[in-house]
């Protein structure tokens, strides 16, 4: 996902916290992918489960660190 991409769906999440819309605003937000640093420090310091059932976009985090890095 390019930089732009990832700032369009920001935007649009902002939009939709404006219009009092938090969940769908929170579960748009989630879909851009979390930079690998901050996966690596939410799994250690927040923990394994919030992380896979957060419905976060981890692909980021997976391309960097292989796809069992969850469970590592």
């Amino acid at each position: 996902m390019t930089l732009q991409e990832k700032l369009a769906i920001r935007v649009k999440s902002i939009e939709l916290k404006k219009q009092g819309k938090l969940e769908e605003a929170d579960r748009l937000a989630r879909s851009i992918p979390m930079p690998p640093w901050a996966a690596e420090w939410y799994k250690k310091y927040v923990g394994v489960e919030p992380l896979k059932n957060g419905g976060w976009n981890l692909s980021e985090a997976e391309e960097a660190f292989g796809r069992d890095w969850l469970t590592r």
